[in-house]
């Protein structure tokens, strides 16, 4: 699937099913090379996973979108598989912003993108959150090929736990033409249920908190179409790596090292 067109089809084929599919987050070329070596048929990035990298702190706008869509080309180019993108607010207030934004991502060679409905912590309020999905759906049919937009709902990761208000904003999404619905943070399995069954557009559940002890079949029989991972991989190999250098400043020994894949292991993954 080396051409975007295809790619883009591909992705797009994935949401109508059957079942849920896994929706694996990259977040440079080394670990798109790796994911896409293991069965995953779609990457994303990660602003979380690419934030860590840069050494800054996620979700303070300190990734710029050229940053942000470097970093999508470069997991593109290390794979042929489809890739979405992580495109946090659309980088920017305004609705002509999340289109620029969208634009911009096709441009690179991106399928897909999300953007969200939270600047700095604070919900956008109602319709100006509406009306920047839709910009962003007007940019996204303009391209030559079915780029898939997904429009997240934050409330519950922004200290508003409020499903119906969320439901309701997944809703507006949905009938401004987003392709995929997604609210990060969803407390239990009830709520995720709830969500699915309130819109009928794919929606899309983060493998975190409950979800992430519940099987990919699990969450496609409350209704997911797609499961991302957001920053789980990422914080995975970022614990593994603390935990094996405390190990070696705290007693000086090297304990954790030994149990990892060796040298030529890791190099045969990513060749």
């Amino acid at each position: 699937m080396s051409d975007q067109r295809e790619r883009a089809e591909a992705f797009a084929e994935l949401h109508r099913g059957p079942g849920a599919f896994v929706l694996a987050n990259a977040w440079d070329a080394g670990t798109a090379r790796v994911l896409s070596g293991l069965g995953f048929r779609a990457l994303a990035t990660t602003s979380a996973g690419l934030a860590f990298g840069l050494g800054r702190a996620d979700g303070a706008g300190l990734v710029s979108r050229a940053e942000a869509l470097a970093n999508a080309g470069a997991v593109i180019s290390a794979t042929e598989l489809p890739v979405s993108a992580d495109l946090e607010n659309g980088f920017g207030d305004r609705p002509e912003d999340a289109a620029e934004t969208i634009r911009l991502a096709a441009e690179v060679g991106l399928v897909g993108g999300s953007i969200e409905d939270v600047s700095d912590g604070k919900i956008y309020d109602f319709d100006l959150a509406v009306e920047r999905i839709a910009a962003a759906v007007e940019a996204a049919r303009a391209q030559p090929f079915p780029f898939t937009l997904t429009a997240r709902a934050e409330n519950y990761l922004n200290g508003r736990p409020d499903l119906d208000d969320t439901i309701r904003r997944l809703q507006a999404f949905a009938e401004a033409g987003a392709d995929v619905l997604y609210a990060p943070g969803l407390p239990d399995l009830d709520s995720i249920k709830a969500v699915c069954a309130a819109v009928d557009k794919p929606v899309n559940v983060l493998a975190a908190g409950p979800a992430a002890r519940c099987s990919v079949s699990k969450l496609g029989q409350l209704g997911a179409r797609r499961i991302s991972l957001g920053s789980a991989l990422p914080r995975a190999a970022l614990t593994a790596a603390v935990l094996a250098a405390q190990e070696i400043a705290e007693s000086g020994t090297f304990t954790l090292t030994t149990g990892a894949m060796t040298y030529a292991q890791a190099d045969a993954l990513i060749d």
